[in-house]
């Protein structure tokens, strides 16, 4: 896949990145090839709105502990978040395990307790793309497309009472792995919904992507309040996703099934 050109060397000045790491950028992996790495600075596309601003100023002070550790973001000489269409971030060392599910749990359960007291972000009311759509049908918020096997799941869902607050709804494979430091968790995804789901969503992921077994995956969902609701919610909210970008076929079908069988048993 061809990568996008990084940014100029104006911007990366404005984020006050040295000479010698202005030569030296490099494309990182992942990210759809957009994303660059210029000495201890990450570089990514940014949209430049209130879900920018809003992480940022979250992510910039929040309390870190020995449970997860996050990026903090860098500001422009001008103080603003976003240069050029470009956001940047320290760079942490680390590696995605999507085996390490309990880890990532682990990780994901000291990140949601640190930002439990956040207000709900009034971005969120905005939001319009695939997975900001499949969360509302997850939730009953939105008519699901057609898709037999959305609507079974949706037959099964019944009320879920836990309280909502700010997650990451994407924390499997951004949740960084160091010797020695503490798992770094990056790419944050807000929704405002129970923990659970978060949880069910790294679970979900894992049975379906990354060979966890769909007997693990409930065990696990079980540990947690109302987990075979989040279970079933958050293949709903996957499988929608892929509907709606026009990739769900029977390839997919095939992926998902033994996980939406366990999850309906």
């Amino acid at each position: 896949m061809a990568t996008a050109l990084p940014p100029s060397r104006a911007t990366l000045a404005e984020f006050a990145i040295a000479s010698a790491h202005q030569d030296a950028i490099l494309n990182l992996p992942g990210g759809r090839g957009l994303t660059w790495r210029a000495g201890d600075t990450v570089l990514r596309p940014s949209a430049g709105d209130g879900e920018t601003v809003w992480k940022a100023t979250v992510l910039a002070e929040l309390s870190h502990s020995a449970g997860f550790r996050t990026p903090r973001p860098i500001a422009a000489r001008s103080g603003a978040w976003t240069v050029d269409g470009w956001e940047a971030w320290q760079w942490l060392p680390g590696a995605a395990d999507e085996t390490r599910v309990t880890d990532v749990l682990d990780a994901g359960e000291a990140f949601h307790q640190a930002v439990r007291g956040l207000d709900r972000p009034d971005f969120l009311d905005q939001a319009d793309d695939p997975w900001a759509r499949s969360d509302r049908i997850a939730w009953e918020e939105e008519e699901a497309p057609a898709n037999a096997t959305l609507h079974r799941l949706i037959a099964a869902f019944r009320p879920v009472s836990t309280k909502a607050q700010i997650i990451h709804g994407d924390l499997l494979g951004n949740v960084m792995f160091e010797p020695g430091q503490p798992p770094a968790i990056i790419d944050w995804a807000p929704y405002w919904r129970p923990v659970g789901f978060a949880d069910a969503i790294v679970l979900a992921d894992a049975a379906c992507w990354h060979g966890l077994d769909p007997t693990e995956m409930l065990r696990l969902a079980d540990e947690r309040a109302e987990g075979r609701q989040c279970i079933i919610r958050a293949l709903v909210f996957r499988i929608a996703t892929f509907e709606l970008l026009g990739i769900w076929d029977a390839e997919m079908e095939s992926r998902h099934a033994p996980a939406v069988a366990a999850a309906l048993s």
